[in-house]
């Protein structure tokens, strides 16, 4: 009763609002989603071919990885509107397999890591999002925001000087236009108005065509040509291993971002094995795999404001249309168009709250601390996982010390039936940061022949600690007195039953 109930919760939890059924009945939402697949579309080809060039493969792998993961993840994925297409942190973790090794252990690291995937999920790799804190997620955010920001800056230098005004009045169209009207996403109306600018004016300034060749035709299916031996997985696993952790990371984060900035659920879980499943079919059409994108999600959700399965499918099906049927057209958008889109995002992703005076002054420096760290690792490498490991061990390490510090011990020597006796009071939790210092804090010589110890207000947590209680009974027994450990809770009286006397330092 209890399982069918849960489920039954789940389901509510993660139903989506607006439904697709929903979207397809309402024409005011579906037009919504469907401008917002289109700007999203026109946003990914110039990405796409880039990380293709990072990856140090053809554009169109880049292209077709896109339009497939896209087009996958809107049927697998569990946070609806979020897109996931060829990123830069991939292409960064998987470049030297191509450099080194060819095009068919390419493609073989792309199956095996959305493999690795679809295992991770299975294993509840989904769970682990509730360890990383809130300082280590803003963290994330705004390293996210310079990044998009940073990435732009190529096609900000060393450019005809036209691109400026361009960048100018795309940044103006996208602020000013949602406060007359939200029809049409403000992007994409940006975009347009800017290339017929630059097409009228025959006005020349590099466009989304000098960054590669447009694919002509449909992507084919592609089996990798790849010796099934040991050596081979040698060769592989390593880099799968580290493009599942940094795909899934990168998604769940920025499915976490969606869940906050739509004030919705998703189901962690299915994103993580959706994203191994849409890895594996694009591996199998010959793309370089990917995982979710923070720019282009937030161009979808919070500047077109799309909320449903619709947007990312049509993403994907656009940029397949713009690429193969209107390769020409899309060739000749300037490139300054795109610039001030993801400027626009940037802006938008980051967190302006968190550096404001007010909200610092507030905030315990500990989490600051560790904000700026996530923030300074993800900006220095590039790798938003790399930064959020980081972030998480330097938090935990700083909850760590704080909690050492949190026990107090207290002493009073009464009188009990004629008998004196040392009365302590232990209060805090006990792990092997604090329980260090506790052996430290009795008066083992001076105290009475009776020595009464009171758990009440304390948690044991770990073996430290009960070797610790164990080291303080054998200290003073050396001098010849009784100790009797009260008040211990049902979880810490069995923990420390289990372990006492077998610790190696204990009597």
């Amino acid at each position: 009763m209890t399982t069918a109930t849960t489920t039954a919760d789940d389901r509510n939890r993660y139903r989506p609002d607006p439904s697709v059924l929903t979207a397809l009945k309402t024409p005011r939402i579906l037009t919504r989603e469907v401008l917002a697949g289109l700007v999203v579309a026109l946003a990914l080809i110039p990405e796409a071919i880039s990380f293709s060039i990072i990856a140090g493969v053809d554009p169109k792998v880049g292209l077709f990885s896109s339009f497939v993961m896209a087009v996958t993840i809107a049927f697998v994925g569990g946070r609806p509107a979020m897109i996931t297409a060829a990123t830069g942190a991939i292409a960064l973790v998987i470049a030297p397999v191509a450099r080194e090794y060819g095009m068919d252990y390419f493609i073989a690291t792309v199956l095996l890591a959305g493999v690795l995937q679809i295992v991770l999920a299975v294993l509840g790799v989904a769970k682990l999002m509730r360890f990383i804190p809130r300082s280590v997620m803003v963290g994330f955010v705004n390293a996210l925001a310079i990044l998009i920001f940073m990435a732009q800056l190529p096609e900000l230098i060393g450019v005809p000087w036209m691109v400026y005004p361009l960048v100018a009045v795309g940044l103006a169209i996208m602020v000013f236009m949602p406060k007359i009207t939200k029809v049409i996403p403000a992007p994409l109306v940006s975009i347009a108005l800017v290339t017929a600018a630059v097409v009228i004016f025959a006005i020349n300034v590099p466009a989304v065509g000098d960054k590669g060749e447009l694919p002509r035709s449909l992507p084919e299916l592609f089996i990798p040509s790849v010796p099934l031996t040991w050596e081979t997985l040698t060769i592989i696993a390593p880099y799968a291993l580290a493009m599942a952790l940094v795909g899934l990371m990168e998604s769940l984060m920025t499915a976490k971002l969606v869940d906050d900035v739509t004030d919705t659920h998703s189901n962690k879980t299915r994103e993580s094995w959706g994203q191994g499943v849409a890895n594996l079919v694009s591996g199998f059409f010959g793309g370089m795999g990917g995982c979710a994108m923070i720019g282009q999600t937030m161009i979808n959700v919070k500047a077109s404001g799309a909320r449903t399965r619709i947007s990312t499918f049509l993403a994907g099906m656009f940029l397949l249309i713009l690429i193969v049927v209107l390769g020409d057209i899309v060739a000749i958008i300037p490139m300054a168009a795109l610039v001030a889109v993801m400027i626009m995002v940037s802006v938008g992703t980051f967190d302006w709250h968190s550096i404001k005076p007010s909200t610092l002054k507030r905030m315990p420096k500990s989490e600051t601390t560790v904000m700026v760290i996530t923030v300074a690792v993800v900006v220095a490498t590039h790798n938003l996982a790399v930064g959020v490991v980081v972030g998480v061990f330097v938090a935990s390490v700083m909850f760590v010390r704080r909690v050492a510090h949190l026990i107090d011990v207290r002493r009073e020597v009464t009188e009990h039936l004629g008998e004196a006796r040392a009365y302590y009071t232990v209060e805090g939790q006990l792990l092997f940061a604090s329980s260090n210092d506790l052996t430290t804090m009795f008066e083992y010589a001076d105290d009475p022949e009776r020595v009464v110890i009171d758990l009440t207000k304390s948690h044991i947590w770990d073996a430290s600690t009960v070797a610790a209680l164990d080291a303080i009974e054998t200290k003073y027994e050396q001098h010849g007195k009784t100790v009797e450990f009260i008040g211990m809770n049902d979880y810490t009286t069995a923990f420390h039953a289990r372990l006492t006397g077998g610790l190696g330092n204990g009597h």
